[in-house]
């Protein structure tokens, strides 16, 4: 079985998961594209050599009979409509994190995806993929140290640019540590609270840097969470969970550890494309793969997309106020509370 994909957004993301599609995983085949930027698309299929169609929009694409899954990788704000578009034509969708701006939002895509009745929408959170994650999360679900009384993880960037402001610690660097740990655990989130250290020199007049977040969950678990993103030395990913019996730590990026000149040293990355290269592409094989044995995906649900969301909303309100923000979530619909997890 091959699916039919069309591609929404031909930029950076889109075109790295075309070559994913194309070159590195089975069970797909590009079959049409679309971006705002008509030659960007036109681009697209000339460089990868696709048999596909240029649409002019999300409408027409989403409109191809010939389509059984969308793939989202436009502009965050344009999310929403090509989401809700391919529900209401009944396709499978593919969406890169957001999956709306807003838990509004966010909540109209799972209600269409409940009234349609039956899952559609995986979202682009690929951590639940990357190898170090999935020991973790099996650590954890075993028991392995008891259950979990505090969280200590950090994310940081060797550096970013001018573009990049205060409130971006979140919707583009937190987001993912808002999904992964929430996943880790199987506890949603009750509060957070932001605090700003010292700021680096290495920082911008539009950016504290760095800043920590401190989560409570409904379960007990306090998280501190850190988003350093001048810290100059690397990309590094780091999260250590405190149990009632013991640690676990995610393990290290596999490095050649060299003894020379009195030294003893191994490497850092410093790009994240490479970090969670594997997990991108374990993570659309994934995608196929449950369409086909499942007839549905099984990865992040929309209803993740939804508590991202919700979580990110008031990250944005504890950066602005100062103050600790309740994190007010729905109960979690009946229709997500089975195959929410990844299934490995």
């Amino acid at each position: 079985m091959t699916i039919r994909v069309g591609v929404i957004g031909t930029g950076a993301i889109g075109r790295e998961h075309i070559d994913r599609i194309e070159n590195i995983l089975s069970g797909g085949e590009v079959k049409a594209v679309t971006d705002v930027n008509q030659e960007s698309a036109y681009k697209a299929v000339e460089d990868y050599n696709l048999d596909a169609v240029v649409y002019p929009d999300d409408v027409a694409l989403v409109g191809d009979s010939n389509i059984d899954a969308v793939f989202v990788t436009s502009w965050g704000p344009a999310h929403e409509q090509s989401v809700l578009l391919a529900i209401e034509a009944g396709k499978y969708v593919f969406c890169e994190k957001p999956l709306a701006t807003t838990a509004e939002g966010c909540m109209r895509i799972v209600e269409a995806e409940q009234k349609h009745g039956k899952r559609l929408v995986q979202v682009g959170f690929m951590r639940r993929y990357d190898e170090g994650y999935v020991q973790l999360k099996a650590a954890l679900d075993n028991n392995d140290i008891g259950a979990p009384l505090m969280i200590r993880c950090s994310h940081r960037n060797p550096e970013v640019d001018e573009n990049y402001k205060t409130n971006m610690a979140v919707t583009e660097t937190l987001i993912h540590e808002i999904d992964a740990l929430h996943w880790l655990i199987n506890d949603n989130y009750q509060s957070v609270r932001v605090d700003f250290p010292r700021k680096t020199k290495h920082s911008h007049d539009e950016l504290q840097d760095p800043q920590v977040f401190t989560f409570k969950t409904r379960g007990g678990v306090l998280i501190n969470a850190e988003v350093f993103v001048n810290c100059k030395y690397g990309y590094d990913i780091q999260c250590e969970v405190m149990g009632e019996e013991g640690i676990a730590n995610l393990p290290e990026v596999a490095s050649v550890v060299v003894r020379k000149e009195s030294k003893l040293s191994s490497n850092i990355l410093n790009d994240w494309k490479v970090r969670f290269m594997d997990a991108y592409n374990k993570e659309l094989q994934n995608f196929f793969d449950s369409l086909e044995k499942e007839g549905q995906p099984q990865g992040p649900t929309s209803w993740d997309g939804y508590i991202a969301a919700v979580t990110a909303d008031a990250c944005l309100q504890a950066q602005e106020t100062g103050e600790e923000v309740e994190i007010n979530l729905q109960d979690t619909p009946d229709f997500y509370k089975n195959g929410a997890a990844v299934r490995n």
